[in-house]
């Protein structure tokens, strides 16, 4: 007898078909969130500050290296970095190391196979496999492989652009996040 499976566990597994789908819809009900965060208009306009500077860096960088669609995949950094700042995903390991396992991922599924619509898909499955394996789960790096192949990259994509606007974001947001009482920021590098 396996003793890690929960009893619960047990007995849905051995409920008729019907039961077991109804229980399985019920799971996707949710519920009304209740502890919403207080947030002060200060907190507010730190995180606008972060995302201003950071992304005002980066979309230089992104006019410098012609790459308008690598800005979406930053914007989306930016909203961890400057307004989450708290969570896993929004720590330099992840965001420096989403962003360059992806732009590899990215980089090295186009080499080989193109920019198909497949290679796409490819790309970014190879980018999310690599990040969970590497600890540095950055759901913005999917978009980093995306641009990577979408756009016919070379290795130089990985460190100039992305690299480089990765560091500038998390250096960004290591000098705004730290202007508040309330936060601090990076929770851990590594």
């Amino acid at each position: 007898m396996d003793d890690t499976r929960s009893r619960g566990q047990k007995q849905q597994d051995t409920l008729p078909a019907s039961q077991w789908f109804s229980a399985y819809l019920c799971k996707m009900r949710g519920c009304r969130c209740q502890n919403l965060p207080k947030i002060s208009i200060g907190e507010v306009l730190i995180s606008a500050l972060g995302s201003l500077l950071g992304l005002g860096l980066v979309g230089l960088l992104s006019e410098l290296y012609q790459l308008p669609l690598l800005l979406p995949s930053f914007g989306a950094s930016a909203v961890l970095l400057y307004a989450a700042c708290h969570v896993p995903m929004a720590q330099p390991r992840n965001v420096i190391g989403g962003h360059l396992v992806s732009a590899l991922a990215g980089v090295l599924v186009y080499q080989f196979f193109g920019d198909g619509w497949w290679a796409l898909a490819l790309g970014v499955t190879l980018a999310v496999t690599a990040m969970v394996l590497t600890h540095t789960l950055h759901p913005p790096g999917g978009a980093t492989a995306f641009v990577a192949v979408y756009n016919g990259q070379d290795f130089n994509f990985i460190l100039l652009p992305v690299g480089i606007g990765a560091l500038c974001l998390v250096f960004i947001a290591i000098i705004v996040n730290n202007l508040s009482k309330n936060r601090k920021y990076p929770d851990y590098w590594y």
